[in-house]
This record gives structure tokens, C-alpha cells and sequence, in this order.
């Protein structure tokens, strides 16, 4: 008898042992575990990351990239690079050593997908066109019809960027055919051009004309049928993909939203 008692406490003893070491290996993978000091156990970032996106995501990817880099001060995002988001396309597809790729359009991402170098791009803003004119407007521009005046000088996105295909569209909708001076390899230019007064009116995105004091918009009609879709990428050969992933999730999330919201993007 007491020999049975004692493989029988033995047993129990046992599994006491065991279910305490099944408990804290379930605490050790619950994500919402947290550390001594009580913060949120999550993948400690470091290293560089490399962002490229489109010229019209400056001011909202300067913020977000601040603020991304303040909730990992391990980790060093490295000065984004900006551009028509076909000539980013071109790059990375041509070795350029990006992380995350953000055009403005889909048709740019999928380019990056057809090459194999990024998988299930997610959709995070949209956005629309404006007509905008010198502060004061002394073109006397009034609306697109303006726009085929030979006499007025008109700047406009070229058609193999974003919102070059987009304004060929809006024009092309209206029935309008532009007198065209020059046309730039992104919106950031044609918004230079026309806040510098080297052109009477340009075609740029809504949360652009909001970004200066030194153009007027004037708004078109049929504008918001012509819509333009931001996808986002970690990209499959980056050299980070642990902090590649965790922008991508912060873009896509609520402060991601929140100052995109804030600079005028519209909802995905």
C-alpha cells in the first residue's frame, strides 16, 4: 500500500509539474503578454529600412516615418525616396534596394507583383484630382474648358504617371483636349510650376493643392469619378522584411489612417 501511494503522489506531483509549464509556455506565446515594465511584448525593430513612394505621399510618409521610427528607436528609416511611381516602379524592378514600395495607382504595383518581387499588395488611401492656379488666379482660369486655350500656359503629369493617366481621363470625360506646355514626371512638379507662377494651371491631387498657399483650387466637375487607389508592399527581396512588415501593418492601421485622413486621403 504504501508503495501504490507513493507512484500515485508521484503522478500527481508530475502533473502539477507539467500543467505549470503548459501555462507559462501559453503565457510566453500570447502575443498580448507583457514585459516587466508592463509594455506590450512585440518584435524589437533594428537596422535600416528603405521606403519608396509616390511623390504625392511626401508630407503623410515624412509623419508616418517619424513616428514608426519613435515607437522602434532601434531602427533607422532611411530618407524616403519620392518619385512619378512608374520611374520607382522601373527602379525596383531594375534592383533598386527597397523595402516597401507605395505608388499611387494600381497598375504601378502590379508591374512589382508581375516581377515577382512583392506578393498581395494591400489598398490604404485614395485620392482625387484638382485643377490649381496661381494664388490669385491671374490666368483667369475658370474651370478645364480654359485649359484647351492655346494662349494659357498648362502643366499637366505625364500619361505614364498616376495622375497623368488620371487627368487624361478627367479631360477626356469632360471633353476637353488641353493645350499642354509641359508635361512632368510626377505631381510634385506640376505643383512647383504652377505655386511658382511658371504656368497658369495644372492638374494635381487634392491633398497636394492643400499642402501650399501659393496656388488656389478650383474644383472640376466629375473629379470624384476619376479615383485614384494607393496600394502598399513589403517587397519580397528587401533586406529588412521584419521592419518591411511592421510599416506596411502601421500604414495600414489606425495612426496610419489617422494622418492620412488629417492631409485630406480618402479611405481605401
Amino acid at each position: 500500500m504504501r508503495h501504490g501511494a507513493t507512484i500515485r503522489a508521484a503522478a500527481v506531483l508530475a502533473a502539477l509539474v507539467l500543467g505549470l509549464a503548459g501555462c507559462a509556455a501559453a503565457v510566453d506565446r500570447d502575443p498580448g503578454a507583457t514585459s516587466p515594465e508592463g509594455t506590450s511584448a512585440e518584435l524589437e525593430l533594428s537596422g535600416e529600412l528603405t521606403v519608396y513612394a509616390a511623390a504625392s505621399l511626401r508630407a503623410a510618409f515624412d509623419e508616418l516615418a517619424t513616428q514608426f521610427e519613435q515607437r522602434h528607436p532601434s531602427l533607422h528609416v532611411q530618407p524616403l525616396t519620392y518619385d512619378g511611381s512608374s520611374t520607382l516602379a522601373t527602379q525596383i524592378i531594375e534592383g533598386a534596394p527597397a523595402d516597401v514600395f507605395a505608388p499611387a495607382d494600381e497598375p504601378n504595383m502590379q508591374k512589382i507583383v508581375d516581377a515577382g518581387l512583392a506578393s498581395d499588395p494591400e489598398l490604404f488611401a485614395t485620392n482625387t484630382l484638382t485643377l490649381v492656379v496661381p494664388a490669385g488666379d491671374p490666368g483667369g482660369i475658370e474651370g478645364l474648358d480654359d485649359l484647351s486655350d492655346a494662349d494659357r500656359t498648362v502643366v499637366l503629369c505625364a500619361a505614364e504617371v498616376p495622375c497623368g493617366a488620371a487627368s487624361a481621363t478627367l479631360l477626356a470625360n469632360a471633353g476637353v483636349e488641353a493645350s499642354v506646355d509641359s508635361y512632368e514626371q510626377n505631381v510634385t512638379a506640376v505643383l512647383t510650376k504652377v505655386a511658382a507662377g511658371e504656368a497658369d494651371a495644372g492638374l494635381v491631387y487634392v491633398t497636394d493643392s492643400s499642402a501650399t498657399s501659393a496656388v488656389d483650387a478650383i474644383e472640376v466637375p466629375g473629379a470624384d469619378d476619376v479615383v485614384n487607389r494607393y496600394p502598399i508592399a513589403a517587397l519580397n527581396d528587401g533586406a529588412n522584411p521584419e521592419a518591411a512588415d511592421a510599416f506596411v501593418a502601421f500604414v495600414l492601421g489606425d495612426e496610419g489612417r489617422r494622418v492620412l485622413s488629417a492631409l485630406g486621403f480618402g479611405a481605401p
